[in-house]
């Protein structure tokens, strides 16, 4: 039986799956791990880390599953935006760690490209704006700050780049990563901008020269890791992409309207479109299927489930401990019991999910989070409502601006990630958005899709639609109407509040970060 692995690298997991040609799940396997915040603001890791959870994901599922080495056919990797890339020498070790999607350090660089540059030709080109999430501004940052490691830096390897080198000894870039870069991605081209990068001062060389489709292989495995590994040597390695656009074409979102939304530590929503236009506010990069001409265009909000995850570690000790006295019980089903009896729109309460800056469309590093709308009536199930809601507002508002670019969207919204475990979320995720709300099945994403982009390689199937007999949608939510105006009522003022603070949310920041 011919199967193949998809594995994902992600920002707090790796996820391997081993997957039959017909798209069934044989075994599955995951290893955690941390990100490293050393100051405010920013994220990073050391890319060891990530090739340690690939190999004990891959031996997961190859011990779970009876199957011959000589069965799997491929092997496909797909990845976190790693933001700058990790900077390597001229024997491809690296040289800092990987500034990561959610690292905010880089705002002078930002000041810098907006002061210097042309900003009218770089959207043209690149498809995107200037912000301190986009990879080109973390590069500028290590230039100016780093300049030891600067000078040593050979290339800047994507994450799924650098795995697929130690695996194959080749270096090669898939076209979503390279285009989420920005800057220095020419999307009407689909190739490095010498222009910008002469601009920016980032010499050309440092941009790994061979650019690949997320469906193509880079190599064969090399003998010591396929022995390692339990995998035959020279087995098909694949280029994958960035987890979003992976995690879409698992949804079975093949054609332009269609549209996903990736909830897990971050959000992320896109969908495909054949042009791009950087004044909506959206992130473009070529898609991952059919990457010549169509782009993947998302907006996201950078704490999501980790805004989640911030308001169960500072204030639900109590659910905590309740639930590890419960067998089987998760500490969210407790906090949705009572947010679940608070009626839609957390009776005042707003939440400004900006706990780490904001990505799209406000593209702030410096707004924070704010509850507002508080009084002494409101109890812990409000709040945790108003952040369900507010990153729901934050999807909205990204929604909206698509709307804008995209020639239509389709009815239905599907959502993956963990927030797809929330029977509450979903429908409150229907109510503000006014879509239909389906999930997958499987509740394996971006795996599956790195999975298909593997069989898709080696010609175990032959047409990118057939990702739709691989995944099983499941409706989970229609909007409920009555909701729907408190909702629209309370997205103006969400919108609203953020020009309203903008100036006060800065003052305080920058007082914080004078002490």
């Amino acid at each position: 039986m011919e199967h193949v692995i998809g594995v994902d690298i992600g920002t707090q997991s790796t996820k391997a799956l081993l997957v039959s040609k017909d798209g069934r799940i044989v075994a599955q396997a995951s290893h955690s791990y941390q990100v490293d915040q050393p100051k405010p603001m920013w994220a990073e890791q050391w890319p060891d880390v990530w090739m340690d959870a690939v190999k004990h994901t891959i031996k997961g599922v190859l011990a779970k599953a009876n199957v011959q080495a000589s069965d799997i056919k491929a092997l496909c990797v797909s990845s976190l935006y790693g933001g700058s890339g990790i900077p390597v020498d001229q024997h491809i070790k690296p040289l800092y760690p990987c500034l990561i999607w959610m690292d905010r350090r880089a705002d002078k660089e930002v000041q810098y490209v907006r002061e210097s540059l042309d900003l009218e030709q770089l959207q043209t080109i690149t498809g995107n704006g200037v912000d301190s999430y986009h990879g080109f501004t973390k590069m500028l940052w290590l230039k100016h700050n780093c300049p030891d490691v600067w000078n040593k830096t050979h290339l800047f390897l994507p994450p799924n780049s650098y795995i697929q080198y130690l695996l194959t000894g080749e270096i090669a870039v898939d076209h979503s990563s390279a285009g989420n870069i920005g800057g220095v991605y020419d999307m009407q081209q689909r190739t490095w901008s010498a222009t910008l990068l002469e601009q920016l001062g980032i010499p050309e060389r440092m941009m790994p020269p061979r650019l690949v489709a997320s469906n193509e292989i880079v190599g064969g495995m090399l003998e010591t890791m396929a022995l390692e590994l339990g995998l035959v040597p020279g087995t098909p390695v694949v280029a994958g992409g960035v987890d979003a656009a992976v995690a879409t074409l698992a949804a079975g979102v093949t054609e332009p309207g269609n549209h996903v939304a990736m909830i897990g530590t971050s959000m992320c929503w896109g969908f495909i479109n054949t042009d791009v236009d950087a004044k909506n506010g959206l992130v473009s990069m070529p898609y991952v299927t059919n990457a010549e001409s169509y782009n993947y265009m998302f907006g996201g909000a950078i704490t999501a489930g980790a805004s989640i995850s911030w308001f169960r570690e500072q204030f639900c000790q109590e659910e905590k401990q309740a639930a590890d006295l419960l067998d089987d019980v998760d500490v969210h089903e407790l906090l949705e019991l009572q947010a679940a009896k608070t009626a839609a729109g957390a009776n005042g309460v707003l939440f400004l999910p900006y706990l780490m800056g904001e990505r799209s469309p406000i593209w702030d590093s410096n707004a924070t989070g704010t509850f507002v709308g508080l009084s002494l009536y409101h109890k812990k199930a409000h709040l945790y409502r108003a952040v369900l809601e507010g990153v729901t507002f934050a999807l909205r508002h990204n929604i909206e601006c698509g709307q804008r670019a995209a020639k239509h969207l389709d009815d239905r919204l599907i959502v993956v990630g963990g927030a797809a475990h929330s029977s509450l979320w979903m429908q409150i995720i229907a109510d503000i958005t006014n879509f239909e709300i389906y999930t997958i099945e499987q509740e394996v994403e971006a795996p599956l899709g790195a999975a298909f982009l593997a069989a898709d390689a080696i010609g175990l199937i032959d047409d990118a639609g057939k990702i739709k007999d691989w995944c099983q949608l499941r409706h989970r939510a229609t909007p409920n109407h009555d909701n729907r105006e408190r909702y629209d009522e309370t997205f103006a003022v969400y919108k609203q509040l953020y020009l309203d603070m903008k100036d006060s949310m800065h003052r305080l920041k920058h007082i914080a970060n004078r002490e």
